[in-house]
């Protein structure tokens, strides 16, 4: 679907909500693991829901989910700029190809601008996203949410020692929301595959440079299970949940 002559292009929000979370630890996949009352997701959403110049977001799940309408009830159900689509893949890039063929049947058009967020990345606060489509509504690639590296970074062998130092030099940590156009992203994805583990990958695989805006330290992503209890204290929950704990074994 084609852009109509002399209509602005719109911002969409994308939500790939289908993984499991392996590396967690939780009882659950990680997005409803819950964080100051309410589900890790929901964080998420609220932050999304509060940036004006997005018209919707899609929130893409497994077939199988039947988390989400219990501990988020009502979210879709027939609320404007809610939308829910059931037909997460086997990877990231599937779940995104997917959730997109999604967005184009509700409408969206091939030049309309998609932000792709991690639902695990709910410390996302409105005013990073504004920057980033700021820095991005005019550009002819579109680009992500990024930190320069402040770490040393080292390489391990196979016996998980120090192999070498890593030069950090012009080196960024990619961040979400990562936007770009619905067309364009849509093409990358299905001649890049399902090895690209982000949104910017695909299009750098067809050439293209997307463009680098700087994020936000808070904006990280939970994964271990040491993330859950800083992720509550920074929401302002209160003392840490229990969550997953490590298994010393």
């Amino acid at each position: 679907m084609t852009q109509p002559t002399g209509r602005m292009p719109r911002c969409f929000a994308l939500v790939p909500c289908a993984g499991v979370g392996a590396r967690s630890g939780a009882d659950r996949p990680k997005q409803y693991v819950p964080l100051g009352g309410r589900p890790m997701v929901a964080h998420t959403l609220a932050a999304l829901a509060a940036v004006p110049r997005i018209e919707a977001t899609l929130v893409v799940l497994s077939d199988d989910d039947a988390l989400f309408d219990e501990l988020l009830p009502g979210w879709a159900a027939g609320a404007p700029g809610r939308w829910l689509a059931r037909c997460g893949g086997a990877t990231r890039a599937a779940t995104v190809a997917n959730g997109l063929g999604a967005l184009h049947a509700q409408g969206v058009h091939d030049d309309d601008w998609v932000l792709v967020h991690d639902a695990a990345r709910c410390l996302l606060q409105p005013e990073w996203v504004e920057r980033l489509i700021d820095a991005c509504i005019a550009d002819p690639v579109g680009g992500l949410l990024a930190l320069p590296l402040a770490d040393t970074l080292k390489q391990a062998d196979a016996d998980g020692r120090v192999a070498a130092t890593v030069d950090r030099a012009g080196k960024w940590a990619a961040q979400t929301p990562q936007m770009f156009r619905l067309g364009a992203l849509r093409r990358a994805l299905a001649e890049a595959g399902d090895a690209v583990t982000d949104e910017a990958s695909a299009l750098e695989a067809v050439g293209q440079a997307p463009r680098l805006v700087v994020g936000d330290a808070l904006n990280f992503k939970v994964t271990y299970p040491g993330d859950f209890g800083l992720a509550a204290r920074l929401l302002g929950a209160g003392p840490a949940p229990a969550g997953p704990q490590e298994n010393t074994r």
